[in-house]
């Protein structure tokens, strides 16, 4: 059978391409511009090849962050992953507990960027601060403003309170999708709880396990908002990850060229552990 082809089609989608080419692209290519030229004011430019890129490549200050993204993204991901698939096995699948959980999953989610950093910012404080309070009355020596251990600590909890419950959504939507037939089957069979969840509500978990993975290490290793609110970089630089230090390079020190720069190999370090992940994640998905 030959199929039709109708070019009209690409009308009803031109408005959208028209729309990214106008927000993701020419933005780009801007960037991209930048980062090869160099300027001394006046909106005058020279041509700067690969300097810029050559400088942040050797460049200690950028390593250190990228250490700093890997670590924390690293770190995240080994949280909530795991604590979100717990909490969406311990949901329940019917009556009215189901709504009353998935609106208070989803609240955390709702809640915008620069007010979660704003609520952990106070919450963290040893004066009135529940959490700094608290701790500081338990004899903790608690102070995220000038020690990096509860600086790191602070931040990864406000991220772990923030982005578990997109886990725990994701997952839960895989679980709900698994017929009753295979539970039934399972047990007839007589497998125990710990061979229901590696033969069968796993492998129906593969797919939305590999869009939380993905979704959370961009996320985390992107993250800019919450940290900068909270501890603004510090104590130091202890939490001046990528984004905050590509931030302080820009604006803080006005180099465009040297920022730019900086900004594509961020966005080619993404793609590129983003890729990993979805063809590891995919492969292994095949082979079970």
């Amino acid at each position: 059978m030959n199929k039709t082809w109708n070019n009209k089609a690409w009308f009803m989608v031109l408005p959208v391409l028209l729309l990214v080419a106008f927000s993701a692209v020419i933005p780009l290519m801007t960037v991209v511009n930048y980062s090869v030229q160099d300027t001394f004011g006046n909106n005058v430019f020279f041509w700067a090849g690969t300097s810029w890129y050559e400088d942040i490549l050797s460049s200690d200050r950028f390593w250190t962050a990228m250490g700093r993204n890997l670590i924390f993204s690293a770190t995240i991901l080994a949280i909530e992953i795991p604590l979100g698939i717990f909490i969406a096995l311990n949901m329940p699948r019917s009556g009215w507990g189901v709504p009353t959980c998935l609106v208070l999953m989803a609240l955390p989610l709702l809640i915008p960027w620069n007010v979660v950093g704003t609520i952990w910012q106070v919450f963290g404080r040893v004066d009135i601060g529940l959490l700094g309070y608290t701790l500081s009355n338990l004899g903790f020596d608690y102070n995220y403003v000038n020690d990096p251990f509860d600086a790191w600590v602070t931040v990864i909890l406000m991220d772990v309170w923030h982005w578990t419950s997109l886990v725990v959504l994701l997952c839960y939507a895989g679980l709900v999708s698994i017929p009753d037939a295979y539970y039934q089957a399972a047990k007839i069979d007589g497998a125990s709880r710990w061979a229901i969840f590696r033969y069968i509500q796993l492998p129906k978990m593969n797919r939305v396990l590999l869009i939380a993975v993905l979704l959370r290490f961009m996320d985390s290793f992107m993250i800019y908002t919450e940290p900068f609110v909270v501890t603004g970089g510090g104590p130091g630089n202890t939490t001046t990850f990528l984004s905050i230090d590509l931030v302080k390079l820009a604006i803080g020190e006005f180099n465009l060229g040297e920022a730019a720069a900086m900004s594509i190999v961020y966005f080619l370090i993404v793609l590129l552990l983003s890729w990993v992940f979805y063809t590891v994640m995919t492969n292994y998905g095949q082979e079970r």
